[in-house]
């Protein structure tokens, strides 16, 4: 007897660069025969309007593109119950999915989130996990309900985050990896119904929105902390500074353990091995590092123009 399934028929909500190797993967194992992604919105300094990595995605690939502005209007769900989906799956899409348009798919909607679900719920699972200075994070496959995150684990797997991690590096691993899992899972689904495990009630976290006045560095902080913000922050929206009233990017910096009596945001050396500037607690070696409208530079380069004897940082 064939053990070979039909594909199942899905629909794929997503939006940024994260969402995009699902999309090819699921095209080449699937039948994706329609893509929901966010309104082009304004970009760039000439504010013209640009098509998420997504929609650009599907254009190349032939797919069918809806760009919906809600799910709640009775046009969209009469679209979406139209295409009559065996499931729609959403990954980083931006848009509240109403009750009424996660029961149309015949096996609901089931998302890609970038965390070991309950921990980091929401927006931004991955920065939160760096700056909380997480050991691991990963990929939860889940059913999707009206609550936040809430939904049954039909897969999950995790990643160690390593000491070197930054929020683009594992934004990277963890979109390969949620492609890799969500694969399976419509493997398993379409060969029939796969266990749904319900998420602990104990070690709930969300991971709010990250804002750009996180990036301002305190420096009575302690140097692991301001560490980790570094590497939350990379690519956006990049840990700053002020030198003499000028903004300062931090790209890359790793704590030391000694501890010096100097003021916070005081440079205590400044060489080719990188800057130390003490914090709260211990001190922070600055690794590359950019002034406002300059490139990102290592400390041998960035100190070929900038005197740092006696300087101090100061908070944005």
């Amino acid at each position: 007897m064939s053990t070979h399934h039909p594909p199942l028929k899905l629909g794929f909500a997503g939006t940024p660069e994260f969402a995009v190797p699902a999309l090819g993967a699921l095209v080449e194992t699937q039948r994706v025969c329609a893509v929901f992604t966010q309104p082009d919105r304004p970009a760039g300094r000439g504010q013209a309007l640009r098509a998420s990595p997504v929609k650009a995605f599907a254009a190349v690939h032939g797919l069918a593109v809806q760009q919906p502005s809600s799910f709640k209007s009775p046009q969209v769900l009469e679209l979406l119950r139209g295409l009559e989906l065996d499931a729609l799956v959403v990954v980083a899409y931006g848009l509240i999915l109403p009750p009424a348009a996660l029961e149309c798919p015949r096996l609901g909607c089931i998302n890609i989130h970038a965390s070991l679900l309950p921990r980091w719920r929401g927006a931004a699972p991955i920065q939160r996990a760096v700056l909380a200075g997480d050991s691991k994070t990963g990929i939860s496959i889940m059913r999707m309900e009206a609550g936040l995150d809430t939904g049954p684990v039909l897969a999950a797997r995790d990643i160690d985050i390593g000491a070197e991690d930054t929020a683009g590096t594992l934004h990277e691993r963890l979109s390969r990896l949620g492609a890799e899992l969500i694969v399976q899972t419509m493997d398993a689904l379409a060969r029939g119904p796969v266990p749904e495990v319900p998420q602990s009630i104990e070690g709930v976290t969300y991971a709010e929105k990250i804002t750009k006045a996180e990036a301002a560095i305190d420096w009575r902080e302690d140097a692991a902390l301001i560490a980790r913000r570094v590497r939350a922050f990379n690519p956006w929206p990049i840990a700053e500074t002020r030198l003499n009233g000028a903004q300062v990017r931090i790209w890359s910096a790793h704590p030391q353990g000694a501890l010096r009596a100097a003021e916070p945001g005081m440079v205590l050396a400044a060489t080719h091995a990188g800057i130390d500037v003490a914090c709260g607690r211990g001190v922070l070696r600055i690794l590359r590092l950019q002034l406002a409208g300059r490139k990102p530079l290592a400390p041998v380069e960035f100190l070929k123009g900038q005197r740092l004897d006696g300087a101090r940082f100061s908070p944005p």
